[in-house]
This record gives structure tokens, sequence and C-alpha cells, in this order.
């Protein structure tokens, strides 16, 4: 008798059993790995579809500050997150010259200066989206006290310069003042949009808030007034506070911008302030200009601003010579600086902003620019660094000879070189008795020149196409190998056992 064939076959579980060994594990998860990497990949590469415009947008942004006139050209991708665009910076241009306000004479003068900066904008922003460029100009605290002064001669320059604007082959999107308020609040976005304290790119295209980021207080020193803008720590500040919205998040913002407290109108007041101890003479001692230097200013320079209205003498020669003869006495400089923080010589009209500062306590680190940055460089500090470090850096300074200064200042100009003692001792006193900056809380300021753009730039996505070829490839064939193993495995115990077959005689 013929016996059955006998058949071994393995039981339901036997498969996951081999799934259990290493090799089967480890081809798995390669299969799993490679199957993601090329899913994710493909729909980044897929979304590159995405309908957009063609290219890059421009924009063309004039700076008018109380000193000299800045050009800025951005430009930014099509896309926008949350209804704020991703710029980065393609040109900054410094017009030859000193504010538009300075024009107030012969406005019709004003745009001429602009001719080189224009011409390098034209460069930059391709022919065909010349049309679509907006352009836009702000004046700052410059033209804020023109306009305080002289109405009509504010209103002229601003007309001069706009009919410029508009002749340009851009869209033109007007000229105006901004408020001391508006001045603060770009001065915080862009030290914070460019730290990258908003927003920045993941590995997709997609911008997320950056986890645990916070922002930075900004302090901007101009030559007509001073800003500082922060968010409070204080929930009361902050209740209080202006709501700035960006990239879908909201801040509540302080910002202080004070008039005529920027340097060169602070030391207008310290040259009143001399001239008013000795009304009649024409030789002063200035114990904040260096030892060997001397330079003569005429009445109207001195007391021609609008902010000099308390302090000017009710009969004036505009053209009075005084001469002014430095002595290099740092803490005699530093006395005569302080005293401008006194009521009787704070400028404009009402009570002193210093008198009840009405400001919460400076919260987390802040970036110092403009001449906040280029006095602390001329006193070879740049970064953080302490107070005492400050106030030494000072001392040494302003004790030097005119004739050391050369060899020091890393860019000599005598305009800035005879003043940057007035300006370290102006600083102190800004930033400690106004401000309410601390020898603890000094260290977080950080003295920047400018803020690195880099910070800003996006990097190119999606995936390029080489890069995309060649990481489907090895996915993709890691994926069927890992298939390939685990097929194996598998397979390998499904062995049909047969047994000899043996005859059964009687």
């Amino acid at each position: 008798m013929l016996e059955e064939v006998a058949t071994w076959q393995p039981s339901p579980r036997a498969g996951f059993r081999v799934l259990s060994r290493t090799p089967a594990v480890l081809a798995l998860a390669v299969l799993l790995v490679s199957a993601g990497v090329l899913l994710t990949v493909a729909l980044v590469q897929t979304r590159r579809t995405r309908p957009q415009p063609p290219g890059l947008k421009y924009g063309v942004v004039l700076d008018a500050g109380s000193s000299r006139t800045t050009v800025y050209v951005y430009h930014w991708p099509a896309e926008k997150e949350n209804d704020t665009g991703v710029v980065s910076q393609s040109l900054k241009c410094s017009v030859p010259g000193s504010g538009i306000s300075s024009y107030d004479k012969n406005p019709e003068d004003a745009p001429r200066a602009f001719e080189s900066c224009m011409g390098k904008v034209w460069e930059v922003i391709p022919a065909p989206l010349h049309a679509s460029t907006h352009l836009y100009l702000g004046a700052t605290a410059g033209m804020r006290l023109l306009r305080l002064q002289n109405a009509t001669a504010a209103a002229a320059v601003l007309a001069s310069v706009r009919g410029y604007l508009e002749a340009q082959p851009f869209n033109f999107g007007g000229a105006r003042i901004l408020t001391g308020q508006e001045e603060g609040e770009c001065a915080w976005i862009t030290a914070n949009y460019l730290k990258g304290n908003f927003v920045q790119r993941t590995p997709w295209p997609a911008w997320t808030h950056p986890q645990g980021a916070r922002t930075v207080g900004a302090l901007d020193l101009g030559g007509a007034s001073t800003q500082i803008a922060f968010v409070p720590a204080e929930r009361g500040w902050q209740e209080a506070g202006a709501r700035v919205s960006l990239f879908g998040y909201s801040y509540a913002l302080h910002t202080r911008s004070l008039l005529c407290f920027g340097r060169q109108e602070a030391e207008r007041r310290l040259l009143a302030a001399l001239l008013q101890d000795a009304p009649s003479a024409h030789k002063l001692v200035n114990p904040c200009y260096p030892q060997g230097y001397s330079a003569a200013f005429t009445l109207g320079q001195i007391f021609g601003s609008s902010c000099m209205e308390r302090q000017r003498p009710a009969r004036l020669d505009p053209l009075r010579q005084v001469l002014f003869i430095g002595s290099g006495s740092p803490s005699h400089c530093g006395d005569r600086v302080g005293a401008l923080f006194h009521p009787q010589l704070c400028p404009g009209p009402g009570p002193c902003p210093f008198d009840d500062a009405d400001q919460p306590e400076p919260h987390g680190p802040f970036v110092a620019f403009a001449g906040f940055y280029y006095t602390a460089n001329a006193l070879n500090l740049s970064g953080s660094f302490s107070l005492d470090a400050f106030n030494t850096s000072t001392w040494d300074f302003c004790s030097r000879a005119w004739t050391e200064l050369p060899a020091l200042l890393p860019k000599f100009q005598e305009e800035y070189a005879r003043s940057y003692c007035f300006s370290a001792h102006y600083i102190y006193h800004l930033l400690v008795h106004g401000f309410k900056f601390t020898a603890s809380t000094w260290p977080q300021i950080h003295f920047e020149k400018q803020i690195p753009a880099e910070h800003a730039r996006a990097p190119r996505l999606p995936v390029p196409a080489p890069i995309f070829v060649g990481v489907l490839a090895t996915f993709a064939t890691a994926a069927v190998l890992a298939l390939a193993v685990l097929l194996y495995l598998c397979a390998g115990p499904r062995i049909t056992h047969a047994p000899e077959q043996a005859l059964d005689t009687e």
C-alpha cells in the first residue's frame, strides 16, 4: 500500500516569527523610511507646479533722515506668509549730501542728489519689472522739525521730491513725513525681521514661527530724534502698547520717539548753554571738544532749529560768529551733558519728557544702531559690553588731543570726530537717565552697524532637479532591495517536506 505523501505547512504565525528576526526588522525599517522619503520629496516637488507669478518682485524705499537719505531696494518671491512678504535686500545706496530738510531754501534742488543712487536702482531692477515696482519715500525727524518751523518750506521740499519720483518708471506710492511712532515701529520691525525672530523657512516650502524665538528691542539715535521700541514684560504695559501683527502673530509694542533729542540737536543745546554763560563772548571753552581743536559757529547755526525755542535769545544776530575752543575735559563734559536733561534745558513746548518718564523697564536684548553704533565704534567698542567698559572708554577718548584722533578712528571725518566725546556722554545719560538702563541691563544692548540680512534670505526650494533625481533613484533602489529581502525571508520557511515513498507489502 502506497502511503500518502507527507507535506509540512507552516502555521499562520510563522510569518510573524520570521519578521521578528533582526534582518527582517532592518529590511522593513529601510522599506518604510525609503517610502516615506520618496513620498515627501514627491509632494515637495509637485508643489513646484503651483501657479505663481514668475521671478521676483521688487520694491524701492527712500529713507529720508535728518542727516542723509538712503535708498533701499528689496526683492521677494511671489509667495507670502499670512499676508506678510518675506523680503531680502538687493541694494543700499547713500545719497550724497545732507538730508532733504536742508533744502528748505531751495526745494527744487532736493531731488538732484538722488540721481546717482536712482541710476543704480535702474540697474538692479530688471526693466520689464519697473512698472510693477512700488516706490515710496518716508521722511523722518528732520522733516518733522522743518514742518514745525516752516510748514510751507516742508511742503515745497516734499512736492519737489514727489515730482521727481513720480517721473521715475516705477509705481510711485507716495512721499510723506512719518510720525515718531511709525519711525520707532519701523526700526523694531526691521531689527527683528533681519534677525529671523518673526519667521523661518522650514526644510519644505513653508514658513513657521521660530520655536523659542523672542524679539529684541530697538534703539535708534539720529540727528534730530531718538527712538526706543520693545515688547515690555509687564502685563499692564503690554495691554497699553500698540498692537503690531506680522506673519500671523501679534505683538504688544511700546514705542517712544523723542523729537529734538537726536545727537545734532542735543549738541546745539550744549553750545547754546555754553553761550548763555557768557552771552557777549566771541570765544568760549567747550569741554567736550578735544584739546587743540576749535570751530566757529554762527548764532543762526546754533539757534536756527525749532528745537532751540526755549534757549533762543530775544535779540538774535544770526550772522554773529562764536569760536568754541576744545579743552578735552571728560568730567566737565559729563556735567555739561547731564544738565541737558534738566527741565530748563529741555527743548520744545511742554514738560521735559524725562521728568516723569512714562515708560516700562527695558526688557530683554536690544539692538542699538545708527548714532549709538558709530559712537561706540569710535570708542573701539562693538557688540555688547559692560557699562563700566563704556565709561572707561569714554574717559580715555575724551582725554585725547585732537592730533591723536586720526590714528584712533577707523574713519576720520572732522564733523563727527570732534563730537564723539559729546556723543558718548550723551548716550550714557540718554540710556541711563532717560531710558532707565542700569549696570545689569546695559550688557543686553548690542551695538550693531547693520543687522546681517542673511537671516532673512530663504533657502532655494523646492529640491533642484539633479538632487531630486538622485534622491529618487537612491531611495527607490533601497525600497526595492528591502522588499526583496522581506519576500525572501518570508518565503524561505514555506518548503514542502516530502518523505520517501514506501511500499507496504504483505
